[in-house]
């Protein structure tokens, strides 16, 4: 491998990038985001690197999760905390019930870009570029509109940092306490199944904290029942931007995209010599891999090594995105390959992006069962295989959206014209991301359980 270098992932074809039409501005502005404050830290980089070795060993379960892609309009305060609530309370879900922490990893502050099927796209016989994501043009069909703007990444930068900030306050100043459990409910759920079964979560946790009030433990005395860590992620698409949010770790001298704590690499764009795997490889930063019915297990090894030659626990996530009838065809083969390998990848499952359809009515949609499905799949391919199914990547919003058909509020293909907002992807709404926690629950307790029969057989 040749020496790597900030910039040296522009000897490298990488795709879906765009082509700005006016390079000078661009430079002036990724020139000006250089001198920007990192939004997040190579200290708690370094903490999540530590959380995810505790995923490969089978010690904790990772929650990724949050928008498709954010957007400047849906950017509001309300909305940055009901999606924290949902998931708080799905992280709590997966607590009580697999006797796991879990890593609480958004999709957030700084999730914006989208690689796209198709370059252009055709309305009423106009021919435009294909909406990228809010910082790079526009969703309004226009020309002006789809022109790629540099000036966007100023705009996706501050909503980010103000994402950033509210999400910091929020683990951090007592809304995250346990005690508080009852303000995580959203208004729209109170009556559904899950509400319900929540309550009964909510009782639960009340005893055991009553009882350790009674032993003297309390939140005052300790930190972890008022605060949590919660981390950003989101796909390291656009490289230019990347570039400028990379800066030099002052206390060791590595290198860390300041953009998100997490990164990854997505099914498009994992090209062994292409830019997003040579850019990946450089910084310090956690890195996903999501691996599709196209990716090769022994594609799939070499992107590892190159990324993680030091083969350090924390460093590699494998984020599977077959679509429910292709889990038993392709992920079994990927995990023995692993295994062989000797590789220490944590494992997580994108139950969203492999059951896309396109309804009757024209929208997109995923159809609830489908989703849960391919969690069910993912689980019992690895107890079968004897690897801890150890994370969960969702699409999701704190809103009540129509987007997804199915769960408990049976939304059906007509339902979905009703408050269909995203602006790329179908989302999981607050009901039934929940009941995805609940339904997968069992799974992850059994698979945790069988991960800790083997640890102790090997000891």
């Amino acid at each position: 491998m040749k020496k790597w270098k900030i910039d040296s992932w522009k000897n490298y074809p990488a795709k879906h990038i765009p082509e700005y039409p006016d390079k000078k501005e661009l430079n002036m502005v990724l020139g000006k985001i250089k001198s920007f404050p990192p939004l997040v830290f190579a200290g708690e980089t370094r903490h999540l690197k530590e959380q995810l070795a505790n995923v490969v060993d089978g010690k904790a379960f990772l929650l990724q999760c949050g928008d498709c892609a954010e957007s400047f309009a849906e950017f509001h305060p309300d909305n940055i905390r009901d999606t924290f609530k949902v998931i708080l309370q799905m992280s709590l879900v997966l607590t009580y019930s697999a006797s796991l922490p879990v890593v609480k990893l958004g999709r957030i502050a700084g999730q914006f870009s989208k690689p796209r099927s198709a370059p252009t796209e055709k309305k009423d016989g106009t021919e435009l570029l294909s909406y990228l994501g809010d910082n790079i043009n526009g969703i309004e069909f226009n020309e002006r509109s789809r022109e790629p703007d540099p000036k966007r990444l100023f705009k996706a930068y501050s909503q980010s940092a103000s994402t950033l900030n509210l999400i910091r306050a929020f683990s951090h100043g007592g809304f995250a306490d346990l005690k508080m459990v009852h303000t995580w409910n959203l208004g729209f759920i109170k009556k559904s199944p899950q509400a319900k079964k929540f309550k009964e979560l909510e009782d639960l946790i009340a005893d055991a904290l009553a009882f350790m009030e009674a032993c003297g433990i309390n939140s005052d005395f300790n930190r972890r029942l008022k605060t949590v860590n919660f981390w950003t992620s989101h796909e390291a698409l656009l490289l230019p931007f990347e570039e400028s949010m990379t800066r030099v770790d002052s206390t060791t001298g590595e290198y860390h995209d300041t953009s998100a704590h997490f990164v990854w690499i997505g099914d498009r764009t994992r090209q062994l010599n292409g830019g997003h795997v040579e850019f990946c490889r450089g910084i310090e930063n956690p890195i996903g891999i999501k691996c599709g019915p196209t990716s090769k297990p022994d594609e799939i090894m070499r992107i590892c090594n190159v990324i993680n030659p030091e083969n350090e626990k924390g460093k590699i996530t494998l984020i599977s995105r077959f679509g429910h009838d292709n889990v038993g065809k392709f992920l079994p083969k990927l995990i023995r390959a692993v295994k062989k390998e000797g590789l220490n990848v944590v494992w997580s499952c994108d139950p969203m992006h492999g059951n896309t359809i396109k309804s009757a009515t024209g929208f997109k949609t995923r159809p609830f069962n489908n989703v849960v499905k391919e969690v069910k799949n993912f689980f019992s391919a690895h107890q079968a295989e004897g690897s801890f199914a150890g994370g969960l990547h969702i699409e999701m919003t704190g809103q009540n959206v129509t987007e997804c058909t199915g769960g408990a509020q049976k939304i059906s293909d007509q339902d979905l014209s009703h408050r269909y907002h995203t602006h790329c992807d179908p989302r999981l709404n607050a009901s039934q991301a929940l009941e995805l926690a609940f339904l997968i629950s069992d799974e992850i307790k059994k698979n945790s359980q069988y991960s800790k029969n083997i640890a102790q057989a090997a000891s």
